[in-house]
């Protein structure tokens, strides 16, 4: 057995002892809610309270520990989830004071009228190429730990969120293992740290991508039914999109209903379900999201996760407690009608109520990109006039789209633009397309 075996076979033992914790804690697997705030017209924290407890959640997960959430948080009986930012994880790593203060700013003016029970240490670490954080991370969580311990705070669980991709293979999900890359620096010091403190390993899991990518060959209703097929013992984030760009097939109200309920159904049975590989252990999750974020970054899903509509209206029915059967929601879901890949031309234009400032450093972004890009609305060719921030912005997007598309260039920039399938061309001016 070579040392990359040892330090998997190493890894699993950890899990497992890890998961025997778990199923004898006294954890529920009561449903959460994440609470994002991506958005230039969200509701405050206070009205976003209520919407919580009408959504019948126990839990809400935040990504800071915003003061005036988790004061309108004060004496609910909601636990609570906070978050560390990532900027702030080196300095964390090697400063215990810094790590004290942090605590004395962020937790001990709430604790314990606000119910505290996890603090989580950066997000999504793991996913992308490391810039000097990977081996940061588990040394802040060892710090954090140290400074609750020292305010005699011992019901707030440490953790960090990893993304689905700190897997190397997770199918089946009982036989998945970690990423070569990061399995025996980071992970095998992580999962010593949960063991030790009776923690949990929190990973994102998001059937949607996984289903989209290989559509081919996973059955849409298996990937909407089986969200407790997971390899993991703490879902800090699940969901399904309730919308998104033309060419997201699967994105729409009706799939995002159908999976979220099924989350809470499963979840939330009583005995509980488990996984295959650990059948009566409860599954605490927490939904993605509270609301659609406007200025999430990235194609139009990231911005459709929302159980409400940020002037605070429902998507669609749903019920965190699981209290409802799926027979109890009355409004009629609207049929999908995209469930099917988009074949024909799709263009990248302006988003509605995009920030004119913010449009205009994209179409400048857009031009620098080079390959001819912007030439068409260049003074005295087809598409300068009628001078137009919005027109020519548009037929930048769609320029730079349809040049990049195929080494990995979106319609995004970040949030500012969407597709659309009717062409917008206008006059002379022609805006290139991208085919599907």
């Amino acid at each position: 057995m070579g040392p990359g075996s040892a330090i998997h076979v190493f890894i699993f033992a950890l899990l497992i002892s890890i998961s025997g914790k778990f199923a004898g804690a006294e954890i529920s697997s009561e449903v959460g809610i994440n609470y994002g705030r991506l958005g230039n017209d969200l509701p405050s924290p206070s009205k976003s309270v209520e919407l919580i407890k009408s959504l019948k959640a126990k839990r809400v997960k935040i990504y800071d520990a915003n003061p005036d959430i988790l004061k309108s948080l004060r004496n609910t009986d909601i636990q609570v989830s906070i978050m560390v930012p990532n900027a702030l994880i080196p300095n964390m790593s090697t400063s215990q004071h810094f790590s004290d203060q942090w605590v004395e700013t962020n937790v001990v003016p709430y604790y314990p009228d606000v119910k505290i029970r996890y603090l989580l240490v950066g997000n999504e670490i793991l996913t992308n190429p490391d810039t000097g954080t990977w081996f940061n991370l588990v040394p802040a969580m060892r710090r954090i730990k140290i400074s609750l311990t020292r305010r005699n705070i011992r019901k707030i669980k440490v953790g960090t969120p990893s993304a689905i991709n700190v897997l190397e293979s997770s199918s089946p999900p009982s036989n998945g293992t970690f990423r070569s890359d990061v399995s025996g620096p980071v992970i095998k010091p992580m999962l010593q740290f949960l063991n030790r403190t009776k923690s949990f390993f929190f990973i994102d899991f998001y059937p949607f991508f996984a289903w989209s990518e290989n559509a081919p060959n996973i059955s849409l209703d298996y990937a909407l039914s089986n969200a407790q097929n997971v390899f993991g013992f703490f879902i800090a984030e699940t969901g399904w999109p309730n919308g998104g760009d033309f060419e997201q097939f699967g994105a729409n109200t009706y799939n995002s209903a159908t999976y979220n309920r099924n989350v809470v159904r499963k979840l939330t049975t009583i005995p509980a379900i488990g996984t295959p590989a650990r059948p009566g252990v409860a599954i605490p999750a927490f939904i993605f999201s509270l609301y659609n974020e406007n200025q999430k970054p990235g194609p139009g899903t990231e911005r459709h996760f929302g159980l409400y509509y940020p002037n605070g209206t429902e998507v669609f029915e749903i019920d965190l407690s699981g209290k409802t059967p799926l027979s109890g929601y009355k409004k009629p879901l609207p049929l999908p009608t995209n469930n099917e890949p988009y074949k024909g031309k799709l263009w990248c234009v302006v988003a509605k109520e995009a920030n004119r400032s913010a449009v205009k450093d994209a179409l400048a972004w857009a031009c620098s990109q080079g390959n001819k890009t912007c030439d068409e609305i260049q003074p005295g060719k087809e598409c300068y006039k009628p001078v137009s921030l919005f027109r020519h912005a548009s037929y930048a997007f769609s320029s730079y789209w349809a040049e990049f598309k195929k080494i990995g260039g979106v319609c995004s920039f970040n949030g500012l633009a969407t597709t659309t399938f009717k062409d917008p061309s206008f006059g002379q001016c022609k805006l290139p397309s991208v085919t599907l």
